[in-house]
């Protein structure tokens, strides 16, 4: 187990609850997702009820990253500001975002559709680096997130992209040619509007990268207890 983090971090706040899978589906729907991800929308909602036979209420719908990856869903989010809302986007200094895979271990059911059960937001580990938090997730028996997993949970319930209370997805990275970790790891969190973000994204959900030996007290670790694909 991991040293216990610096009591700087913030407290914790509630997490919003996820819908039905059903209502999943149909959010997706709306959002266009099964279409960018080359999927009809009735059989994203027939995997979602076949998905609910089977899986514990509070999971989370994913659509596979292989067919709707980080780059093509960021641009969906969106977060309230006064007057309107603001739009998700990546950072520029990431355009490799879909190169990042699941870590040694991870591995996702396979099909176009899978749930992912009890996700949480890891606040708890607020202020830990994500060299020190990976190994207490996985000491837990939980799995840590896939950014792109990250990004479908904040499509569901925007809510949980909190200002002070963001998440890593220490589930994803890049492996460099030689087959060395890069040192980034994913993060989605709320743009300041500083730097090459701009300041009329401030207030946008970003997704974005912070180093593996680095600690934020903004950035809990976004873990799951399971994955569960389709019954074959």
């Amino acid at each position: 187990m991991t040293a216990t983090a610096p009591s700087t971090a913030p407290a914790t706040t509630a997490v919003p609850s996820l819908p039905s899978l059903a209502d999943q589906a149909e959010r997706l729907v709306a959002l266009g997702v099964p279409a960018l991800a080359g999927l009809t929308d009735d059989s994203v909602r027939v995997a979602a009820a076949e998905l609910a036979a089977t899986t514990p209420s509070g999971s989370l719908l994913v659509v596979d990253p292989s067919l709707a990856p980080p780059s093509v869903l960021a641009p969906l989010l969106r977060l309230p500001v006064r007057g309107g809302e603001k739009e998700g986007f990546v950072v520029v200094d990431m355009a490799d975002v879909d190169r990042f895979a699941p870590i040694d271990g991870l591995d996702t059911p396979g099909g176009a559709v899978y749930a992912v059960t009890a996700v949480e937001r890891g606040d708890e580990m607020a202020n830990w680096s994500p060299d020190e938090a990976l190994p207490e997730i996985t000491g837990r028996g939980r799995s840590p997130l896939l950014l792109a997993e990250g990004i479908h949970w904040a499509l569901q319930v925007p809510g949980v992209v909190a200002r002070n209370h963001c998440y890593m997805t220490v589930g994803s990275r890049l492996r460099k040619p030689g087959g060395t970790l890069d040192t980034r790891t994913p993060a989605i969190w709320i743009s300041n509007g500083t730097g090459r973000d701009g300041r009329e994204r401030r207030g946008a959900p970003k997704v974005g990268w912070c180093w593996a030996g680095n600690r934020h007290t903004w950035l809990g670790f976004a873990s799951a207890a399971s994955r569960h694909g389709l019954p074959t």
